[in-house]
């Protein structure tokens, strides 16, 4: 069976999910992502696999199940810290982050038979899962991370590599308060959507003037 890994920052206010500022104070958001996790964590936690690997920036808190063991994550962008991540793995992983709390088991199940990796692609064009039957540190390293053709790029380098790769669904990741607001929609019965109804704010534009 599978690795599956989770890469995450702790949720402490002011150093997560800081673009859901405004509508949302800096606790709120970070309130969400604790919950975003919690749902994430739970999916990971109810998915077959061999080994269940937190891979967190911080320390842990309540929100974390049983069954998992948790590293630090390496220094470096993003592309080193998810290649320092597969570098742990001695055989098929697959990663995914805090982001998407409408993840199922199902979504996690991943069979490497017929092919040698997988990317679940975003809707901002980056990518919310990646697998890799044999993982490769060199295969993730040096992608650019948080822009519209990141998905695309790491797609391209995984099929020069000789990989057959498969895709995932599509997937919409939790970013501005509109995100948060279609997701909660599409996963009604989440922490995540329980925590934003609770909040009771409305959805506001994907970005304000002058915000990244």
């Amino acid at each position: 069976m599978t690795t599956l890994l989770v890469i995450a920052k702790e949720p402490l206010p002011g150093r997560v999910k800081t673009r859901l500022t405004p509508p949302f104070t800096p606790g709120e958001a970070a309130g969400l992502a604790a919950a975003a996790l919690a749902d994430t964590l739970r999916a990971v936690a109810a998915a077959p696999a061999t080994r269940r690997v937190l891979v967190l920036d911080g320390s842990p808190g309540p929100w974390l199940p049983p069954g998992f063991e948790v590293v630090p994550q390496s220094p470096g962008g993003l592309d080193a810290r998810l290649a320092e991540a597969f570098g742990r793995c001695s055989g098929p992983a697959l990663l995914i982050g805090m982001d998407t709390p409408q993840v199922t088991p199902a979504l996690l199940t991943v069979d490497f038979a017929e092919c040698d990796a997988y990317v679940g692609p975003a809707e901002d064009g980056g990518f919310w899962a990646l697998g890799l039957a044999e993982p490769d540190p060199a295969l993730v390293r040096g992608v650019p991370m948080s822009t519209a053709v990141t998905g695309a790029v790491q797609r391209d380098r995984l099929v020069s590599a000789g990989l057959r790769v498969r895709e995932l669904p599509r997937l919409r990741d939790v970013d501005t308060a509109a995100d948060a607001h279609a997701v909660a929609a599409q996963a009604p019965h989440t922490r995540f959507a329980d925590r934003l109804a609770r909040l009771g704010r409305p959805a506001r534009p994907a970005t304000a003037p002058g915000r990244r």
